[in-house]
């Protein structure tokens, strides 16, 4: 006999399952502006590459041993590629129950975190819906109120530290739905169709009082500088190409150094824009997105959290083909002062290179934290000590070039000064435990009050302290270990990657603290 029959009707399943939640809600779903859950994994996965698992799982109603009713589960699950490396999708499906965990079948979400970390690959969330235990009808099907438990969280937990996680807000997503996003070394929310909150408008107003929509409570204009997501997309596909970028800097786990590729930039390539580019006014500022380029490989940067902490850039980029991460200032933000929300942006990244074996390029202007009243109501010393930890605690390679201000604590804090402390300097160096032009007064202070022209002897003191603070002396001294030609700043950089990837095989593993979101 044959087993055609049987072979038949899970066909037959399968087909009912790529129905989802219907013709009607699917066409609903479309019509606010979002793909099926089917449509995006297709999008952002290589071509053909889907395996499903658990296709024909659902709530099932049989009458004479007939399905009568097939309702699938509102989560799918599988493998596929991007860019020719396998990966583990987790997807919520919003056409049934609305993404809800009771349509879930929970087992099948806790299956995709021990899938990503027993086959040690990438795990990427496509999250649309609540992710959480649904309605409070739940109470009134089970007769008997539960005590919660965030499924797999000991997986999702050990995923952090283990393999690449990212997750797109794909609706609107709260409580657990909402977690399962910000649990991720990278996040992402989608103009117009995205919001994310820990509970949605109704149970805020029933609970706080305040009448909101879900986009005023949650929408990208609010996540964009709350830090809870990493970056905005324009569009969903523009969000799975955000996605399939980030994925291409970095290692399928831990166990592996990040993926080099060819490059076509010149690895001696010198821009002769970088000797005009700081300005010798240290009052001005300058535009640190234009010195990248001229520095990483073309076209291979990769910003993270650009609206949150935006005193301090963040990103992914390569070096003569090498993904490395980095750190620069952007002075034109509390003029590159470090900050309580920049300084948990620097630790949960070097946290990051550090979990995936990332170099890291430490571009140096701090004038140190940020001070005044409302910087110390933010516990700015406390976040900013954090940051210098993580830093102190990171064993990647790092190499640091000071391109202007280091003073205080801030700036002292940006490389491990314990260590060898590679760092080069460009003659736009200037440093110090204070800026002289805001201690001269403290310092100077009974001396100024005794003097009958004040402002003159301020002058003098000033014109005094400016012959001893050029960079050159410091080097005399060996103060600062050498002081280049910006332009040679791209050379130096690849010359260093590729001593630092010959060092990264020792490096592989789990890192001595797992990175939390």
């Amino acid at each position: 006999m044959s087993w055609q029959p049987e072979v038949d009707e899970i066909k037959y399943r399968k087909e009912l399952a790529q129905r989802m939640g219907g013709k009607e809600r699917v066409q609903k779903h479309r019509s606010n502006g979002k793909l099926t859950v089917r449509e995006r994994i297709d999008v952002l996965l290589d071509r053909g590459t889907f395996h499903e698992s658990g296709s024909i799982t659902g709530k099932v109603t049989y009458q004479n041993g007939e399905i009568t009713d097939f309702t699938p589960a509102n989560f799918l699950l599988g493998t596929g590629e991007i860019n020719k490396r396998k990966v583990v999708i987790g997807a919520d499906d919003f056409t049934v129950r609305g993404g809800a965990a009771d349509g879930a079948i929970i087992v099948k979400q806790v299956y995709s975190e021990k899938m990503a970390n027993e086959l040690q690959l990438p795990m990427i969330r496509l999250v649309d819906g609540t992710g959480g235990g649904g309605s409070v009808k739940v109470l009134d099907d089970i007769g008997y109120p539960y005590v919660p438990v965030n499924p797999a969280w000991d997986l999702v937990v050990k995923n952090m530290g283990t393999v690449p996680v990212v997750a797109a807000c794909l609706g609107s997503v709260a409580g657990l739905g909402a977690a399962r996003v910000a649990a991720s070394h990278f996040s992402i929310m989608v103009k117009e169709i995205s919001q994310l909150f820990v509970a949605g408008p109704p149970i805020v107003k029933f609970g706080m009082g305040e009448e909101v929509s879900k986009e005023e409570l949650g929408g990208v204009q609010v996540h964009r500088s709350s830090g809870a997501v990493d970056n905005i997309a324009e569009s969903e596909e523009d969000a799975f190409h955000q996605i399939r970028t980030f994925l291409s800097y970095l290692p399928q786990n831990v166990f592996q150094v990040p993926p080099v590729i060819d490059s076509d930039d010149e690895s001696e390539r010198r821009e002769e824009e970088l000797i005009f580019v700081i300005p010798k006014n240290r009052r001005r500022p300058y535009h640190i997105r234009k010195i990248l380029p001229m520095i990483f490989d073309k076209n291979s940067i990769f910003e993270m959290g650009c609206y949150y902490g935006g005193s301090t850039v963040t990103g992914l980029a390569r070096l003569d083909g090498h993904p490395i991460g980095f750190l620069a200032p952007d002075p034109y933000v509390h003029g590159a002062g470090l900050t309580a929300e920049s300084s948990q942006k620097i630790e949960r990244f070097v946290d990051l290179c550090q979990t995936f074996h990332l170099p890291i390029v430490n571009l140096v202007d701090q004038p140190g934290m940020m001070i005044g009243l409302e910087a110390e109501k933010k516990g700015t010393i406390r976040q900013g000590v954090r940051a210098i930890s993580a830093i102190y605690q990171a064993t990647v390679p790092s190499i640091e070039i000071i391109i202007r201000r280091v003073y205080g604590v801030g700036g002292a804090g940006m490389s491990n000064g314990h260590g060898l402390n590679l760092r080069y300097a460009w003659p736009s160096g200037d440093w110090g435990s204070l800026p002289p032009e805001g201690g001269i007064q403290v310092a100077y202070r009974r001396e100024l009050e005794a003097s009958e022209d004040p402002q003159a002897r301020l002058q003098e003191i000033m014109e005094d302290i400016e012959s001893h603070r050029s960079p050159i002396r410091t080097a005399e001294a060996f103060g600062i270990e050498e002081i280049i030609d910006p332009r040679d700043t791209r050379p130096l950089l690849c010359e260093w990657v590729h001593n630092a990837y010959e060092l990264l095989p020792q490096l592989l593993g789990y890192s001595t603290h797992t990175m939390r979101p």
